[in-house]
C-alpha cells in the first residue's frame, strides 16, 4: 500500500492538541506538508516544531482561526489557498458541552452546528475546486461513535455528530467521480483533554471521583482500555492514502469456455 504523501498538502483542524495534533504528526511522518488550524498561535507554533521533515521540500505552517467566526475563517483559508492548494482536509473540532438533551438550550445547538457542520461545509466548498483540478482529494471528518449509538449525557453532541455524518455521506456521493473521497472516523473513548473534561463533569454530577468515572467508562469497552490519539491518527492516515494502481484484469479471466455438455456435434 502506498502511504507516501510527499507533495501533498494537508489542512488539519483542531491540531494544537489531542486528536488533531496526533493526525498532524502522523501525516508529517508520511511526507505531507501540514498546515495546522486552531485558535492558539502559541500552541500551534509549538506543534509545528514537533512535526518532522522527512524530505528537503517538506514545509509545515499554521493558520490561527476561530470557528466561531466563520467570515474570518473564510477569509484566512481563501488567503491560504491563494498560495497553495489543499489535497487533504481533516475536519476536527472540539465537541459541544455535555448534558441531557432536554436541558440543552437552542443556542447550544446553534453553536454546535456552526462549529461543526457549517464550518466543515465551508472548508469543503473552499478546498474541493482545486481537488477536482488535481483529480485527487481526501476529506476526513473526525466525528464520534455517537453517530452509530448515541452516548449518554451528550445530547447536543449526538445530534450534531449525526448531522455531520449525514452531510459527509451526501458529499461523498457527489464528489467521488472527481477522485475525491470523504470518510468519517468515529473515535470512542480516547485519551484526550476533551475526554477528561467530559468524564470530570459527569463525575461531579454523580458525586463520584474522576477515577471511579474512568473505571466505569472502561467497563463499557470490550478490550478494557481507552484508545490513544495515535491509533486514531493511523486510521486517518489510511483514509488519505493515494489511490492504488488500477487493477488490470487479465484477458484470460474474461474468456469463458462454453461447457462441453452444451456443445453441438
Amino acid at each position: 500500500m502506498n502511504l507516501n504523501l510527499q507533495g501533498k498538502n494537508a489542512l488539519i483542524g483542531g491540531s494544537s492538541k489531542g486528536l488533531g495534533k496526533a493526525v498532524a504528526i502522523e501525516l508529517a511522518k508520511l511526507g505531507a506538508n501540514v498546515t495546522l488550524m486552531a485558535r492558539s498561535a502559541e500552541l500551534l507554533a509549538e506543534v509545528v516544531q514537533e512535526l518532522v521533515q522527512i524530505h528537503p521540500e517538506q514545509k509545515h505552517d499554521f493558520l490561527v482561526v476561530d470557528f466561531n467566526k466563520r467570515e474570518e475563517l473564510h477569509q484566512r483559508v481563501v488567503g491560504l489557498l491563494s498560495l497553495k492548494p489543499m489535497h487533504i482536509l481533516v475536519n476536527n473540532t472540539g465537541g459541544p458541552g455535555g448534558g441531557p438533551i432536554l436541558e440543552a438550550k437552542p443556542e447550544q445547538f446553534l453553536e454546535a452546528f456552526q462549529n461543526h457542520l457549517l464550518c466543515n461545509h465551508l472548508l469543503a466548498q473552499l478546498v474541493i475546486p482545486k481537488m477536482k483540478e488535481a483529480e485527487f482529494g481526501r476529506i476526513v471528518n473526525i466525528v464520534s461513535t455517537s453517530v452509530r449509538v448515541p452516548l449518554d449525557n451528550l445530547g447536543v453532541s449526538n445530534t450534531t455528530r449525526g448531522a455531520v455524518a449525514s452531510w459527509a455521506k451526501t458529499l461523498a456521493n457527489e464528489v467521488a467521480k472527481a477522485g475525491i473521497t470523504v470518510n468519517n472516523v468515529l473515535p470512542g473513548f480516547t485519551i484526550t483533554e476533551r475526554l477528561m473534561e467530559v468524564l470530570s463533569v459527569s463525575a461531579q454530577k454523580k458525586g463520584v471521583s474522576l477515577e471511579q468515572e474512568m473505571n466505569q467508562a472502561r467497563e463499557t469497552i470490550p478490550c478494557g482500555r481507552f484508545g490513544t490519539p495515535e491509533e486514531i491518527a493511523a486510521v486517518t492516515a489510511f483514509c488519505v492514502h493515494p489511490p492504488l494502481p488500477t487493477l488490470q484484469v487479465p484477458v484470460s479471466w474474461l474468456m469463458v469456455e462454453e461447457p462441453a455438455a452444451s456443445k453441438t456435434s
